[in-house]
């Protein structure tokens, strides 16, 4: 599949900022395009730290929360967690749990099971809290959209207080305005309420469990520095959410890194090193493609308890045994997502679903915690919007990953009539239906699909154009202060055009990385590797007089060696 390249607006004016702080030209156009062209967005950008967050208190229902908190904990009421089973889930109950204990609370948590309890807070949940004599509930990653459950709490007498980043649920009216459907909780903290002052809405469940932490501190007497030892566990979240990483979320997850390399938990010291990563300087790509699978596959394959204990462990050897664990059955993940993808694609090529502007897949027999993995996969292969369906244990399950253009959740509110529970953003979301309403649902949300030929064609923004001989050690040292990269701060490309391939082979123990050597018109020659289809990708290059490349430069250490290698992105 070719994309369709397309380069950044050109921003012009770069020499007297790149002078002030010290970078190339080309290097402060790429800034500017991501952070903004004021002098001010720029220094944000380069030099933002956690002392310029905004102030937590600033979050409607934080002020009531802090308060409501204390007064339990002053009382010695019970109160109980419930968080969510992935990953943002996980790291927003550790930090609500530290932080209510050392505050002096009587807390403890649950984090509901994937295939006994679903997603969220649940009436089976309320009931044991009920018995276990829980005076207070506090959600963490969940709740906003769980109004009939939150009542039945209510009115069993409990507190509630919701901590969420997700949407806030609405109704669609018939004269095309829109009702919100709040939850009766007695404290709703979620950055997404409208009338919420907090100017930053893109965190996460951790991040706005780890803001009510500084808050609840604060109230406690509790030294800053105990609260900002909590960072990585939000950082982790933000990255492993896949949470924007601009503005607050920037800084929260440079903060975090860094701290992390010299964290002092003994289970996630334990995932490090069980992975090769300790002692290493870390980035956005060990959190989303190495930890963070580890911690999601607790909750996918077993159970998210196991990750919460990994985290919440004072003991080396329980952290060690337990890191072990976590890293083999994200090696067994891995194992079941291949065979899940092979199956999605089968039934995708040999039926009409081909021809369908979104992609519904049932797969009966699909562990469904690999629904939205292998829904991802699916999307990237076919650049549709993609749901994977399969059996749960109430009925059919299943999770969805969309492209840009498409508002997932927005296009699930317009048929939510055929849904027993659903949620999530504009390019995730997770659902429940009954099996009879699978073809239904599959017919009905692409009649509503306005998704254009143009918008079904993937897309690879570009920073600009660069030839080979331009990318050297230089601009590599200064793309580092662009770091970390990832949704909505991507890694800058730039195409270089005129290229000889003088020699391209498939490498890797999986046989998945093309390598080549590429010659420049002025005789400039490089190392190139690439990922992706790399048997398309070495048919589609070989024996062309000349290519175009989509890349990123890099250093590569290999055996004490350096050099310069670029990873190609894309062919032409």
């Amino acid at each position: 599949m070719r994309e369709r390249w397309v380069e950044a607006p050109r921003i012009t004016g770069n020499e007297e900022l790149a002078r002030l702080f010290s970078v190339s030209p080309m290097t402060m156009r790429l800034i500017r395009s991501r952070a903004g062209e004021s002098e001010a967005e720029v220094r944000r950008y380069l030099t933002g730290t956690v002392a310029d967050l905004a102030d937590p208190y600033l979050m409607k229902g934080m002020r009531e929360a802090v308060c409501l908190l204390m007064e339990k904990i002053h009382s010695g009421a019970r109160i109980r967690i419930i968080g969510d089973y992935d990953i943002d889930g996980v790291n927003a109950t550790h930090i609500l749990i530290s932080a209510f204990r050392r505050a002096g609370a009587k807390a403890d948590t649950v984090i509901p099971d994937r295939l006994k309890d679903g997603y969220g807070i649940n009436e089976h949940l309320i009931e044991d809290a009920v018995n276990a004599g829980v005076d207070t509930i506090v959600t963490c990653d969940n709740g906003i959209a769980a109004a009939k459950e939150i009542a039945y709490a209510k009115e069993k007498g409990m507190t509630v207080i919701v901590t969420d980043h997700h949407d806030i649920p609405y109704r669609e009216e018939e004269d095309g305005t829109r009702t919100t459907l709040l939850p009766p909780a007695d404290v709703i903290v979620n950055p997404k309420q409208e009338d919420c002052a907090y100017p930053f809405k893109k965190l996460c469940g951790a991040a706005v469990a780890w803001r009510l932490a500084e808050a609840l501190y604060r109230e406690a007497g509790v030294p800053r520095e105990e609260y900002l030892e909590l960072a990585e566990f939000a950082a982790v979240a933000t990255v492993g959410d896949i949470m924007d990483l601009t503005g607050e979320n920037r800084i929260i997850v440079q903060y975090g890194l860094r701290r992390l390399e010299q964290t002092k938990n003994p289970g996630y010291r334990a995932l490090l090193a069980v992975n090769g990563l300790e002692g290493k300087k870390l980035n956005a790509y060990h959190i989303g493609f190495v930890i963070g699978p580890c911690i999601n596959a607790s909750g996918r394959l077993d159970t998210a308890k196991r990750a919460l204990q990994l985290l919440g462990t004072g003991s080396k050897a329980e952290a060690e045994e337990l890191a072990g664990d976590l890293k083999a059955l994200n090696d067994s993940r891995k194992d079941l997502t291949v065979k899940g993808t092979q199956k999605a694609i089968d039934l995708i090529e040999t039926t009409e679903l081909k021809q369908d502007r979104v992609l519904v897949v049932y797969l009966p027999d699909c562990h469904e915690s690999l629904a939205g993995i292998i829904a991802g996969r699916i999307r990237e292969k076919y650049y549709k919007p993609c749901f994977v369906l399969t059996d749960g244990e109430d009925g059919v399950k299943g999770s969805g990953r969309s492209i840009p253009g498409y508002h997932m959740f927005e296009e699930m509110t317009r048929v939510r009539e055929l849904f027993t529970k659903f949620g999530g953003h504009p390019m995730a979301a997770g659902l429940s239906l009954p099996k009879e309403n699978v073809e239904v649902f599959r017919r009905t949300i692409n009649e509503n699909c306005r998704l254009t030929e143009e918008e079904l064609t993937p897309r690879l923004d570009y920073d600009g154009v660069l030839p080979i001989c331009y990318a050297g050690e230089q601009l590599i040292r200064e793309l580092e202060l662009l770091e970390p990269f990832g949704k909505a701060n991507e890694k800058p490309l730039f195409a270089a055009a005129h290229l000889t391939v003088k020699s391209a082979r498939i490498i890797g123990k999986n046989q998945n990385v093309l390598k080549a050597v590429l010659e420049g018109p002025d005789g400039t020659r490089l190392d190139t590797i690439s990922f992706g289809d790399v048997k398309e990708n070495l048919a589609y290059i070989e024996g062309r007089q000349e290519v175009c490349i989509l890349y990123y430069p890099q250093i590569n250490e290999y055996q004490g060696r350096r050099n310069i290698q670029l990873t190609v992105e894309s062919w032409r």
